[in-house]
């Protein structure tokens, strides 16, 4: 997740009343995305799901993106 503004090759979404950009061909592929702010244990932040499949062994596509690097929020 970055900050940044929409370019020609862009999808606009809005969840929650937030826009959010990402790429057209990501965002067909992981279609549905929801974004979510969560509270835990281990502490806050966003929470990412899509229809994007995890790679083998990784289960980083089901947990907070604030853990997870680049894997599945690209």
């Amino acid at each position: 997740m970055a900050l940044d503004g929409p370019l020609a090759s862009d999808e606009t979404f809005t969840e929650q009343g937030v826009s959010f950009v990402v790429d057209k061909k990501l965002f067909e592929d992981a279609k549905p995305i929801s974004i979510d702010f969560v509270e835990s244990a281990m502490g806050s932040g966003f929470l990412l799901k899509s229809g994007l499949k995890a790679a083998e062994g990784d289960d980083c596509c089901s947990s907070s993106a604030g853990g997870c690097g680049s894997g599945c929020s690209s």
